[in-house]
């Protein structure tokens, strides 16, 4: 079933992105005057087509599911014998320079719009996230900046975060910009103080990680209070009760509910000696984890299990934005994500970064999936980040995508002549070349990370 719900997950996601991508070149050509004489989802042959309007477009569904385009009339596709006047003047390559550059331009910025739009959506509606309540590990460089494990940031780099995820945004695109991270603090019983981590702790930072965590920052959670035990479990049988309070396993002390399931899972068959306070007297008692299986990165592997229901959920609130600042957010965080696509993509050049950061279909489709069992509001989150992937992806000056084309007419506007036709077929072959070796790529990291 689930991979089922993965198929459709993937096709709902990128299904929709697609034809809204083409209807933006399609409506700005209707707009600049241009003839329309084909609009298809899918490539390659033609499987289904009716066709509509003054101009009878060709409304089509292709074999290949992937991508989709807009076939305009073009003087450079195919003989323009036996057309009106008419007709002619609304041949693509007729046109000024900058209806070409806009028609070109729109597929993209639909993208970006969809973006703007399922953000601007989320952010009235509010999702429910770990608020920033922070937890810090000693000894690492967030600790020595000066933070505390309960402490709650309020701004990173000026930018108010009251979440998680804006708190963790702030800090990859100072990773990136290997800049210093300031931090405005609230402290429980202090009231609020500034604290700042240099740059020259973000330089070993690996970007394809978690960045907050490496350098020692996390969620905050809950004490490590048993909340059920289930009949018959390990965790029964050893005399753990419903609101024990767990501080330490085999003489290590856990602060968390995460901490404690960590030991826990590391010792399949093994005693442990937990210690605990129940009803504020100490208590130590033996238990012994059964073996089981469990699916990680690395494959399947065994771990321990107790059956018991321990709490480790952090502070979740959800924050309502009224319309236009959810609409200034939304354009916002679509403008960073641009950037640091390009600043990442620009780092993948220069061998900053690994080029197992390309993917495909295959991991799309499963990350597809994945958030759309985590919810609506994920599932959402995601499509709108891969519109806006779309988007950059396409704006890149590579021939054959929008960005190739967008070159040639900059070139033309710089230059007062258009680029010469044979010019542009040796760069089309480059282009498509390089394009299917991207393609390659990303389907063999796809394999890779499946495996």
């Amino acid at each position: 079933m689930s991979g089922i719900q993965t198929v459709l997950a993937f096709i709902f996601c990128l299904g929709p992105l697609v034809v809204f991508h083409e209807l933006g070149h399609y409506l700005v050509a209707r707009w600049c005057g241009v003839k329309v004489l084909r609009f298809s989802v899918g490539m390659g042959k033609v499987v289904w087509s009716r066709r509509f309007g003054q101009d009878q477009t060709e409304w089509a569904l292709s074999a290949l599911p992937l991508g989709g385009y807009v076939k305009m009339l073009d003087a450079r596709e195919g003989e323009l014998a036996g057309l009106s006047e008419a007709d002619l003047q609304r041949e693509f390559t007729r046109q000024n320079v900058w209806k070409r550059i806009a028609i070109v331009a729109a597929g993209p910025i639909a993208n970006f719009l969809v973006a703007i739009v399922l953000f601007a959506g989320l952010y009235m509606h509010g999702v429910e996230e770990p608020s920033s309540k922070i937890s810090v590990r000693a000894g690492t460089p967030m600790a020595q900046a000066g933070l505390h494990s309960g402490d709650i940031v309020t701004a990173v780099n000026e930018q108010p975060v009251q979440v998680w995820s804006e708190l963790r945004w702030q800090f990859i695109q100072s990773a990136i910009d290997q800049h210093e991270v300031r931090l405005a603090v609230e402290r429980p019983g202090q009231g609020r103080m500034a604290v700042t981590l240099p740059a020259a702790a973000l330089q070993g930072v690996d970007l394809e990680g978690d960045v907050p965590q490496q350098l020692g920052l996390g969620v905050a959670l809950p004490a490590p209070v048993v909340l059920r035990v289930l009949p018959g479990s390990p965790a029964e049988r050893a005399g753990l009760q419903p609101g024990d309070l767990l501080t330490g396993v085999d003489g290590v002390a856990v602060a968390d509910g995460q901490g404690f399931i960590e030991q826990i899972r590391a010792a399949p068959g093994r005693a442990l000696q937990v210690t605990l306070q129940r009803a504020g007297q100490p208590l130590t008692l033996s238990v012994v984890p059964e073996a089981g299986e469990a699916k990680t990165s690395k494959g399947t592997v065994t771990v321990g299990k107790i059956n018991a229901e321990i709490a480790n959920r952090p502070d979740m609130i959800r924050v309502p934005s009224a319309p236009f600042a959810a609409l200034e957010k939304s354009v916002v965080r679509v403008w960073d994500t641009c950037t640091m696509t390009l600043k990442m993509i620009g780092k993948m050049f220069t061998g900053e970064v690994s080029l197992k950061n390309v993917t495909g279909p295959i991991t799309i489709a499963d990350y597809a999936g994945q958030t759309a069992r985590l919810g609506l509001e994920y599932y959402l989150s995601f499509i709108a980040f891969i519109s806006i992937s779309l988007g950059v992806m396409n704006l890149l000056p590579i021939p054959v995508l929008d960005g190739g084309h967008l070159l040639y007419y900059s070139l033309e506007v710089l230059t007062g002549r258009s680029v010469p036709e044979r010019v542009g077929e040796i760069a089309q072959r480059l282009g498509m070349g390089l394009l299917l070796s991207l393609m390659l790529l990303a389907v063999f990291n796809d394999v890779v990370r499946l495996l």
